[in-house]
């Protein structure tokens, strides 16, 4: 039987994941506009805050963001969930301040130009130790916190499996630090992309577990979390998870088999579309229920974005269409649509749920902020696919053109790029501002 929401900030320990998230999405949001304004005004802020700066300033944020706002929600509902309640408080707050401390740490390292890391972690390798340390501390609290696993619901095997496994592809991810591997470059490229894949798998693990409890509260029928088909498709998220990084790596001189395996795993994602498609239109007769409930309002765009993003995804995964598509704007559309329209929409939905932010309450902001955030975001997909579409019209048909030439070409399209991110800014910004003011009035 669940416990009854704890619907105060004060009553969630967890909350503090929620406030610094927050502030790492404003973070990111920030330096991602002004990543877009360097695409159209090319050497701005060259000499003290150059993109290569402001890139990895933006990464970090962001996936800092979705990673320290799942951990909040994963501790959250495991203390209404659980009888036993969180294991350990102390060390929920030793990992938070640890977490938190490391993080800034980061952003202030790359403002004075100071990297050493690769891709999602640009950061010097030193700053991974606390990092670790504090994931171990998370994993301890989260298997410390459940008792016999026999008859647990769907959602409790994806918080255990996504704080494992992340632990395990965030320490993968540094075997670059070991001559041995960083001697073979295509070895190291391979390992490279399949830890960072199969990290993406791991929190989306920890989001999507915490999904399911809260669709399963707010229609109150546990009926999916304890179904077979509710554990077939964790299991193939699961599978997906060990083997669908893949088609990162085509177009390196890889085993055929590896290539073969992920593009069968990518493909089984077609039963996940597949899925939707068919409940489409018994899920309408839901939104109309539950609309009123702005943490409704964000799973139901999430579940939009997961079928757009689906689709982009398994034809990505198609080795012809990953060609023409590898190193475009294309994959950046694929990342945009994953992190914004799923990852950071379902996150939201559980701060507002936490929070106990209530539809009452500035309803028409609320309403004016979701529709300008989803609108902006699916234009400024839109833009950064045809960005793509001209990009690798280029690099596979007219190589002879200049690179700086093809970049005045997609200028148009980075124009909307930045236009309509400034609309997602607004969008999530109007919303924190509306989080933190219930906060205030609520204390």
């Amino acid at each position: 039987m669940m416990m009854e929401p704890l619907n105060s900030l004060r009553k969630s320990p967890a909350g503090k994941f929620f406030f610094f998230g927050l502030f790492l999405l404003a973070t990111a949001l920030i330096f991602g506009l002004t990543g877009a304004l360097q695409y159209l005004i090319p050497g701005l802020f060259r000499d003290d805050f150059s993109f290569e700066k402001v890139r990895p300033l933006h990464v970090s944020s962001a996936v800092f963001w979705i990673i320290t706002t799942a951990i909040g929600g994963v501790y959250h509902y495991i203390k209404e969930r659980s009888d036993k309640g969180i294991y350990s408080e102390k060390l929920m707050n030793i990992q938070f301040y640890l977490l938190s401390t490391t993080v800034i740490l980061i952003l202030i390292t790359y403002v004075f130009g100071i990297f050493g890391g690769r891709e999602y972690w640009e950061f010097h390798p030193y700053l991974a130790i606390p990092i670790g340390i504090s994931w171990i501390l998370f994993i301890i609290n989260v298997f410390k916190s459940l008792s016999s696993l026999r008859k647990k619901p769907v959602y409790i095997w994806m918080w255990m499996t996504g704080a494992a496994f992340f632990l395990f592809t965030f320490i993968e991810s540094y075997l670059w630090l070991i001559p041995f591997f960083r001697a073979n470059i295509v070895g190291d490229m391979m390992i490279q992309w399949k830890s960072y894949g199969s990290m993406v798998g791991c929190w989306n693990m920890l989001i999507y577990g915490s999904s399911i409890y809260l669709m399963d509260r707010i229609s109150r029928n546990e009926k999916y979390s304890y179904s077979k088909i509710g554990f077939l498709l964790y299991f193939l998220g699961l599978f997906n998870l060990m083997f669908n990084w893949g088609h990162h790596i085509y177009t390196l001189p890889a085993p055929k088999y590896v290539q073969y395996i992920s593009y069968g795993v990518s493909m089984t994602e077609l039963i996940l579309l597949g899925r939707i498609i068919m409940l489409w239109r018994s899920s309408l007769s839901t939104a109309k229920k539950n609309y009123h409930l702005y943490s409704y309002r964000f799973l139901l765009a999430a579940d939009i974005w997961i079928f757009l993003t689906l689709i982009l995804a398994i034809m990505m995964s198609v080795p012809a269409i990953n060609v023409y598509t590898h190193g475009t704007h294309i994959t950046v559309a694929h990342t945009m649509g994953a992190t914004i329209g799923i990852n950071s929409f379902l996150l939201l939905s559980f701060i507002f749920d936490v929070f106990g932010v209530k539809e009452k309450i500035s309803a028409k902001r609320f309403t004016a902020a979701y529709f300008i955030l989803n609108i902006s975001l699916f234009i400024f997909w839109i833009a950064l696919i045809i960005a793509g579409v001209l990009k690798a019209d280029w690099q596979m048909h007219s190589p002879e053109i200049p690179f700086a030439e093809m970049m005045r070409r997609l200028r148009p399209a980075f124009i909307v790029f930045f236009v309509t991110g400034i609309g997602v800014a607004t969008g999530f910004l109007m919303i924190i501002f509306k989080i933190i003011k219930h906060h205030r009035l609520t204390k």
